[in-house]
């Protein structure tokens, strides 16, 4: 088990190195002058020149790069180019938001996505496996913004039950929280209860089909314990893998969902560098958001022990 569990954490090395590299190289790829966007359309060459000297932009790229990579390892993510202030510090000021609005979706999905999936599996071809694969399609296929403008337009204009923009801070209470979380955690929960319903399906499919839980019929076991205690364990492999990668889906859906919604999270702190050219800033939410998805990959590799001991060999 120590062998399995050390292979992982070497395998996160060599992968945070690539995306440090592929973090720095797109960040420098887009179009536009950061030092001109700060500047002013009016700013002088020698001010450009003099400026983008004090940044260190003038250096070569495998020299910025080394030089940046050097400042990470050293927990130093750069200042903004616009606001001065340390990236670490945005970052931080711009996660409570998304860290809740994620911990929202995830939850959503999963209490309603395992039991659907299972439901769909127990009653295979009948209406109800059907119904719930369709819907399973329609959330996959509705764009997040566009069930975004729907929620906020039925339950917050037109029947006025939850707020549509903003975040009201920690301060606010979890009640005021929630509230303002529900809308955005729904649009962006609704992709991934779509793919963990049909994953539960197909792997529940196959193990429903297996003599253990044949046996365990046959032995006279009611049928929640056979679909729960049994079956649900041995088909939780493929569900925990696609929780683990939607982790990623609903980092890539907050940029989105934190726009329609005017939450000041890390979304809307990435789309602002993204417009005024601030790559500190790009680079370090990226990094950040990079790492974090690499961690909860880890740990979900960490978890199929749990489920299949076969793993820790």
């Amino acid at each position: 088990m120590l062998r399995y569990i050390l292979k992982r954490l070497l395998m996160v090395v060599p992968v945070m190195g690539v995306v440090t590299v592929v973090v720095f190289v797109l960040s420098r790829v887009g179009p536009g002058d950061p030092v001109t966007i700060m500047l002013g359309e009016f700013a002088t060459a020698e001010q450009i020149a003099r400026t983008r000297t004090a940044l260190g932009l003038d250096l070569p790229l495998p020299a910025q790069y080394f030089a940046w990579l050097a400042q990470t390892l050293q927990g130093n993510l750069g200042l903004s180019l616009f606001t001065r202030k340390p990236v670490l510090e945005l970052i931080a000021q711009s996660a409570a938001p998304t860290v809740l609005l994620t911990l929202c979706a995830m939850v959503y999905a999963v209490l309603v996505a395992v039991p659907l999936g299972v439901l769909a599996a127990a009653r295979a071809g009948s209406l109800v496996d059907r119904a719930v694969m369709a819907g399973a399609v329609l959330g996959f296929s509705t764009p997040v913004f566009v069930l975004g403008y729907i929620l906020a337009y039925v339950f917050g204009l037109r029947l006025g039950l939850l707020p549509v923009q903003g975040f009201p801070g920690l301060e606010a209470g979890p009640v005021a929280v929630l509230r303002a979380l529900t809308l955005p955690a729904l649009a962006i929960g609704a992709t991934f209860v779509a793919l963990i319903a049909r994953v539960t399906r197909a792997s529940m499919l196959e193990v429903l089909n297996e003599d253990y839980i044949r046996t365990a019929r046959a032995k006279g076991l009611r049928r929640p314990v056979v679909l729960l205690v049994h079956a649900l364990k041995n088909a939780a492999v493929p569900v925990v893998t696609m929780i683990g990668i939607g982790f990623g889906i609903l980092l890539s859906g907050v940029v989105v969902t934190e726009s329609v919604f005017a939450i000041p999270g890390i979304g809307r702190l990435t789309v602002d560098a993204i417009f005024r050219r601030d790559f500190p800033v790009i680079q370090g939410v990226v990094l950040v958001m990079s790492a974090v998805y690499v961690l909860l990959n880890l740990l979900v590799d960490l978890s199929y022990m749990l489920f299949d001991p076969r793993i820790r060999y």
